[in-house]
């Protein structure tokens, strides 16, 4: 229980950021890709707040514990590998938040301000998702196949 509080806390502070920044507006991060018209640099200071913000956090954290306060182990990513999977759905992520303005993370936090674009984008991500872990799935079991 103490995981879900916590987890519903730090994901509420995370929506209260992203509102706060004004990262939930899309025409904000239209505006970032729109260098040749009316550019705003202010998600480039999101941006680099956010990666000031991490890597102290993560330099504090590793440093002082050995797991997590709530969980028996860290959980972090074991691939490393950059293959032609990491590069397609990074380029995916990045037309469709240049297209919409939207990314999984402010566009949850944006719910709460409605409107149709947002409920738009909020469902073709999930299609999206359900598309690639069918393709994944698919592709997982030929491979298992052979």
């Amino acid at each position: 229980m103490k995981r879900i509080v916590v987890s519903g806390l730090i994901g509420a502070l995370f929506g209260l950021g992203i509102a706060i920044s004004g990262m939930a507006n899309p025409a904000k991060v239209l505006n970032f890709f729109d260098v040749a018209g009316q550019w705003d640099p202010s998600l480039l200071l999101v941006m680099g707040g956010a990666l000031a913000t991490t890597a102290f956090g993560y330099r504090l954290v590793f440093a002082s514990r050995s797991r997590p306060l709530l969980d028996a182990r860290f959980h972090l990513p074991s691939n490393r590998q950059i293959d032609g999977r990491l590069i397609g759905g990074a380029a995916l992520f990045g037309i469709g938040w240049g297209l919409s303005g939207f990314c999984p993370g402010a566009a949850i936090p944006a719910i709460g301000f409605g409107g149709v674009p947002v409920l738009v984008f909020i469902g073709a991500m999930m299609a999206g998702i359900a598309l690639a872990r069918s393709l994944d799935g698919l592709s997982r079991k030929q491979l298992k196949a052979f």
